[in-house]
């Protein structure tokens, strides 16, 4: 999954479940219903993981172009730099 595909994940499970609970608790407030109130949401919960955990081909839309391994090997990996000459201030006192 690339990272599009991850946000569009994201925003899918957020929109699925925030609609699902809406439905579950309209359900369960005009039935009187705690039960089918949880059932339709458990329901909500099942369809979101149904829908965004698999990696659909929806996903894939934009992969990421990586190096090759010769090319990685011609640019090697920069290392960070470390300041020897620095003169720390006296603490006062």
């Amino acid at each position: 999954m690339d990272w599009q595909g991850q946000k569009l994940a994201e925003q899918l499970m957020q929109i699925i479940l925030l609609t699902f609970a809406v439905i579950a608790f309209a359900t369960g407030y005009i039935l009187a219903s705690f039960q089918l109130m949880i059932l339709t949401y458990a329901g909500g919960v099942v369809l979101t993981t149904l829908v965004t955990v698999p990696n659909w081909p929806f996903f894939n839309r934009n992969p990421l172009k990586w190096l090759d391994p010769s090319e990685a090997e011609k640019h090697p990996k920069p290392q960070p730099a470390v300041n020897i000459t620095s003169k720390k201030k006296p603490a006062k006192k």
